[in-house]
């Protein structure tokens, strides 16, 4: 009787013939890895265009003497507009969006690049898992601020916070099962097959921290 092992899909690499041991200096990945990347890429980009568009009408309407409201701003919790004029919306002395722009078009690049069968070496898989460390981190204090320093919540950037946790967690994923980032054997197995666990923990903690920042609210 044969046994089967059931991968996680997302992650597993499509290899190539190797020559002999000691050859996999290169990984390309598989194609559900690969759309996953192109998808998350594009809601990303979707978000940061979005918000740079109403952040170019909210400043068009200041100097105006108008009011502009995004159509995000559903309430006083979901209030997209009050996250734009927060200092935290731009860290870097431009608005964020405009960094998600390019990052997350980097990232529809790289999917886009695995779809044609491109192979990358590690160096490559390693500073690619750094932007999404950096992306991940960054989302996490601009959650932080949203709920408890601006008091509000823009849909658009929870949209880009769920992108950057899932391609994170994949791309670390698919760096520890090939090798590219040094793990014990049952991590390895860990990510070999419930990759998605991290994701959903992870995006879960957020959505219980949301619920009960403004359970009176919700409830009320």
């Amino acid at each position: 009787m044969s046994e089967t092992t059931v991968k996680d899909a997302s992650t597993e690499p499509e290899r190539a013939p190797q020559a002999g041991a000691g050859t996999r200096r290169s990984e390309g990945g598989s194609r559900a890895f690969a759309l996953l990347l192109v998808i998350t890429g594009a809601a990303g980009v979707l978000a940061a265009w979005v918000i740079t568009l109403d952040k170019f009408k909210l400043l068009e309407a200041k100097v105006k003497g108008e009011t502009f409201t995004p159509g995000c701003s559903l309430n006083p919790v979901v209030s997209c507009g009050s996250v734009m004029e927060s200092d935290q919306a731009s860290v870097f002395g431009f608005p964020n969006p405009m960094l998600g722009l390019v990052t997350y078009g980097i990232v529809i690049c790289v999917g886009m690049s695995l779809l044609a069968g491109a192979r990358f070496p590690r160096w490559y898989w390693l500073t690619f898992n750094a932007g999404t460390l950096f992306g991940v981190v960054f989302c996490a204090w601009l959650t932080f601020q949203s709920l408890y320093r601006i008091n509000a919540l823009c849909l658009w950037c929870c949209l880009a916070w769920v992108a950057t946790i899932l391609m994170f967690w994949y791309v670390t994923s698919f760096n520890v099962r090939n090798g590219f980032l040094p793990a014990p054997g049952w991590l390895k197995s860990f990510f070999g097959e419930f990759t998605w666990v991290m994701p959903v923990l992870h995006i879960g903690i957020i959505g219980m921290l949301i619920l009960t920042r403004w359970w009176d609210f919700w409830t009320g």
